[in-house]
């Protein structure tokens, strides 16, 4: 079951993420406890071979082949490889889980463009989700482990109600060397046609709108299919795979506390436990027990999807919505806000420090007595030559017209530079 911790982390206190620490379901603890201590065993053994049972010549091989492992040990790219791989097994089981078959969106269709409230039109909207429905189970039993184990043969769908005796006899008619997922998917396009051509189903925008969404949700099918088919390439998960354990079995020799008698470098310090060892095996191998239990969302672990979940869900959600709920509206009435512009819903007491005003720009704080409001003078500037074509002109060249009054021009000019000095001073 997909462990939810949300709601714990919905502020940011102090040790909010120190308290989800402490929790065992679904925790790298319960993955890598066994790994974890196999290794602090081994370990154990090695330095107590090495401190009590070994020969002076055998320890001096032994310092050898310590010093040896600890030096080359270091070149295993663990980190770039590791990090990497992590990163696309997450980002593959994000977009299996938003490529998850939802039938939402066709029984909202389905509830209101197939008309009829009596029984044959019931019966159509409700054969037409469950063909939706039997579409994904076939597809989870293909994927999930866990709706296999509950879904192990057809006899388990035609007795959970999905598919009917005589479908399971069609179904099983047409021959095909591939998954039969899409014949659920044939049978409802067919469906929709014929509720069509009956008036079922009043325009053929509406028929459209139908089977465009039963593409989308065809779409998402295949893509979990495929994602199920393709996985990561072996070899990837090999390399990584050899070059975490390759890295801890050096490091089970490399790190040992040897004699520091010796002189040895980096080996001053006898303490006996690998402490930072330890943390190293624990994110590395955290990490790969990370993408382990991410790879194949559709499992038995912990964090997998709850496929047997959605299946309930989509069934039950969907019968409800075109059968129940088709045609079915409350009887409208007149909102409390009714002829308020403002309106404003209440808040309770605890959240009366969210009833903030609105944000109406960063600036609008801003003062303006501390400013100097500074206003463009009158248009002093000395009137322009006008440019005008001269009548006689039969090259279309201009000349300028110097009927204004030269006087005249030449006061405004002068008028004009002497405020322009006093405006700068």
């Amino acid at each position: 079951m997909t462990v939810t911790y949300s709601s714990k982390v919905a502020n940011a206190t102090f040790f909010s993420f120190h308290r989800l620490l402490l929790r065992w379901k679904g925790s790298i603890y319960k993955l890598l406890y066994r790994e974890f201590t196999l290794f602090v065993v081994l370990y154990t053994v090695l330095s107590v071979m090495y401190r009590l049972i070994l020969s002076n010549y055998q320890k001096r091989l032994f310092e050898k082949l310590s010093i040896y492992c600890d030096r080359y040990a270091e070149q295993i790219p663990v980190t770039f490889v590791l990090g990497f791989y992590v990163t696309l097994v997450v980002n593959r089981w994000w977009n299996q889980f938003v490529n998850l078959p939802w039938p939402d969106r066709l029984m909202f269709h389905i509830s209101s463009c197939v008309q009829g409230k009596d029984e044959y039109g019931r019966l159509l909207r409700r054969t037409l989700v469950r063909y939706v429905n039997l579409t994904s189970l076939l597809i989870f039993r293909s994927v999930s482990t866990a709706v296999c184990k509950r879904f192990p043969t057809m006899d388990h769908v035609v007795e959970a109600g999905f598919m009917t005796p005589e479908e399971r006899k069609v179904y099983d008619n047409i021959r095909s060397p591939h998954l039969k997922y899409w014949i659920p998917a044939v049978w409802f396009c067919n469906l929709a046609s014929k509720a069509r051509q009956e008036g079922r189903i009043q325009d053929s925008m509406d028929l459209q709108n139908i089977l465009n969404e039963m593409n989308r949700f065809r779409t998402w099918c295949a893509t979990l299919f495929g994602y199920d088919w393709v996985g990561i390439p072996l070899v990837y998960t090999q390399v990584v795979t050899l070059a975490v354990y390759t890295f801890f079995f050096a490091c089970l020799i490399g790190r040992q506390f040897l004699d520091p008698s010796r002189g040895y470098q980096g080996h001053d310090l006898d303490l006996y436990v690998p402490i930072f060892t330890l943390l190293q095996f624990f994110f590395y191998a955290g990490w790969l027990k990370v993408a382990e239990q991410l790879i194949n969302p559709f499992g038995e672990d912990d964090d997998d999807f709850e496929a047997n979940w959605i299946i309930d869900r989509n069934l039950q959600v969907s019968l409800l919505a075109v059968d129940e709920m088709h045609m079915n509206l409350p009887h409208m009435t007149k909102d409390m806000y009714w002829n308020d512009c403002d309106a404003r819903p209440p808040y309770t007491l605890a959240a009366a420090d969210y009833c903030i005003p609105s944000f109406l720009g960063s600036t609008t704080d801003m003062g303006s007595t501390d400013r100097i409001i500074v206003q463009e003078p009158l248009d002093l500037r000395p009137p322009q030559p006008i440019l005008k074509r001269h009548s006689s002109d039969a090259t279309g060249s201009f000349f300028p017209d110097f009927r204004s009054n030269i006087s005249s021009f030449l006061c405004h000019n002068l008028l004009y530079q002497l405020l322009k000095s006093l405006i700068t001073k």
